[in-house]
């Protein structure tokens, strides 16, 4: 590994502090981008207009049309927390804004697989619904919207990830990403599109006379939900992002949020008054998303729906019960996956440029997980496959791969399928992350076709894990008010946590629940304790350590502990 301190423009921290910025945050601000305080107004009516985004004028005038008409509107989710939250959000925004007949449907996510299939816009039409809209999903749904306008349905795609070369014949598409789009934050989640398509909705009906600007309804309501599903599916937190999190997450502090996250919550063990971004994204979000994996999303979905204390406390007990089984099987995945890896390359040698896994015994649902933990700890493009469990798609292969900067797997993937023609029979995702199916007959080719794209496109220093940080941790920043400071604010993907690097003196190590390594530190000539997670290899006396700050309690006393990330040894 290597630890790479971050560039740090002295004039942007300059600026910042003499704005009023506390020193320590003006140079993690400046670290990330950040040159003026303007890019750190969280205030709602800082938002990007509506108005930017294509599609969402004529989604406005479709959906006031069809509540003023009663017309009964189905939405159909996908089966990720986006997806979860976009649902909910979907459905609490519309019945808010006048509509009385909305209902919604959740592909499972063996059965039916990704997006908006031809039998479930047959599902749609037989729900009696008139409008379907799609959340989260839809952009790569050919066929689906196709088979939805056959049947007489009205189609509002609602959607974020990247278009193929073909666009689906929906009556309107949102989509930030959709060629012609000037909205300038491609980053959005599919459920910050679904908020802004409600935004278009309330100013479309505003203008009808329906509302006034004293009279219409308060969507910021929805924004706990809105913030929970854009950290939980890990889209870069760009200023628009990072404004939607943040008022989110104030109403969540301030207790004011939906019954099915107060319980989600207590069920995580966590304080919803000191609420962070971390447990967005590793304590709710793997709950909501547990169920998706292994049960049916529904469950999720109610969980959020519901304004039913008690109901809302149930689900969420049910929610964190899946996810334990869900970390059962994904341990015993993982350590099967790492078994096969380690017959790839012999040890002393390097991993091969890309990463394919398969076991028969592999669950569809987790595989996702499995290789973002391989991925972790080889630092390569990795996918891992198990079998369909699909009625009549016995001898396709499902899998979900994760990748390392510099390498967009999506594109690879594109790559891969023209290399290779029919290998590939379905695939789509992000850079970061994408999904496929191949026949079980392809393995062989495509782990050929993967491997030969990552050789041409990664070369030793992509291959290279490499941490940015943020530099050396002053002394007189090791308190445990400034730790309670940084928890408080947004960070996640593409505006990473506060994590410093410097030398220390290792004083003592011992290995606790004999999977994590506590340290007894010297931070320039001072004591600090430590912890290292699922690491378990000894460290030398001195050595260049990254690091978050946390705050550890014992006997009511909070003293600063370092979160270790990582080591250059």
């Amino acid at each position: 590994m290597k630890i790479v301190p971050r560039d740090i423009p002295p004039r942007s921290v300059w600026a910042l502090e003499q704005a009023g910025i506390h020193p320590l945050l003006a140079r993690l601000y400046a670290g990330r981008g950040v040159t003026g305080t303007e890019e750190l107004d969280d205030a709602l009516g800082k938002l990007l207009p509506p108005s930017s985004m294509k599609g969402l004028p004529e989604a406005a005038v479709l959906l006031a049309d069809a509540i003023a008409q009663d017309k009964r509107l189905c939405v159909v989710a996908d089966y990720d927390c986006d997806g979860a939250t976009a649902c909910a959000v979907a459905l609490r925004g519309l019945k808010l804004l006048g509509a009385k007949h909305v209902g919604y449907i959740v592909p499972d996510r063996i059965v039916d697989g990704y997006g908006l299939t031809a039998p479930i816009s047959q599902r749609v039409k037989d729900s009696g619904a008139d409008v379907l809209i799609t959340v989260d999903n839809g952009i790569a749904s050919i066929d689906g919207v196709a088979h939805a306008k056959k049947l007489g349905l009205q189609v509002l795609v609602t959607d974020h990830h990247l278009p193929a070369a073909e666009l689906p014949m929906a009556d309107v598409i949102v989509n930030p990403n959709q060629p012609g789009c000037t909205f300038a934050s491609k980053s959005i989640a599919g459920v910050g599109v679904m908020f802004y398509t409600l935004l278009a909705l309330r100013s479309e009906l505003r203008n009808r006379g329906v509302f006034d600007s004293t009279t219409q309804p308060k969507l910021d309501t929805l924004l706990p939900l809105v913030a929970l599903g854009t950290v939980a599916d890990v889209v870069k937190l760009d200023a628009n992002n990072r404004r939607l999190v943040a008022q989110g997450l104030k109403r969540v502090r301030a207790l004011a949020m939906p019954a099915g996250l107060a319980s989600l919550f207590v069920a995580a063990g966590r304080k919803a008054e000191v609420a962070t971004t971390f447990d967005f994204g590793f304590a709710l979000g793997p709950r909501i998303n547990a169920a998706g994996r292994l049960s049916d999303m529904t469950l999720g979905i109610e969980c959020l729906l519901t304004d039913d204390p008690a109901r809302a406390d149930e689900l969420a007990k049910t929610l964190d019960g899946i996810n334990r089984q869900r970390r059962e099987i994904e341990g015993d995945m993982r350590e099967q996956a790492m078994n096969i890896v380690d017959g790839l390359f012999d040890e002393g040698d390097e991993p091969p440029p890309a990463i394919c896994v398969f076991d028969p015994d592999f669950h569809e649902g987790v595989v996702g997980i499995v290789a973002s933990r391989i991925k972790d700890k080889l630092h390569r493009p990795t996918f891992v496959f198990a079998a369909s469990a699909a009625e009549g798609k016995e001898h396709e292969l499902k899998g979900s791969g994760r990748s390392i900067p510099g390498f967009h797997l999506r594109d690879a993937l594109d790559l891969v399928a023209k290399r290779y023609p029919g290998v590939l029979l379905r695939f789509g995702g992000h850079a970061m992350a994408a999904g496929c199916t191949i026949h079980e007959d392809g393995l062989d080719a495509f782990e050929q076709g993967l491997n030969e794209v990552a050789q041409e496109w990664l070369d030793a220093a992509t291959l290279t894990r490499r941490m940015d940080t943020d530099g050396a941790l002053n002394p007189e920043y090791r308190r445990v008010e400034l730790v309670d400071v940084l928890h408080k604010e947004v960070w996640g993907q593409g505006f990473a946590a506060p994590t410093f690097s410097e030398e220390v003196e290792v004083v003592s190590q011992r290995l606790v629940g004999e999977k994590h390594l506590a340290l007894k530190l010297k931070h320039q000539g001072q004591p600090v304790d430590g912890i290292w997670f699922g690491h378990t290899e000894p460290l030398p006396a001195k050595v260049v350590l990254a690091f978050r700050l946390d705050a550890d309690e014992w006997n009511g006393v909070r003293r600063v502990r370092f979160l270790v990330e990582g080591a250059q040894l």
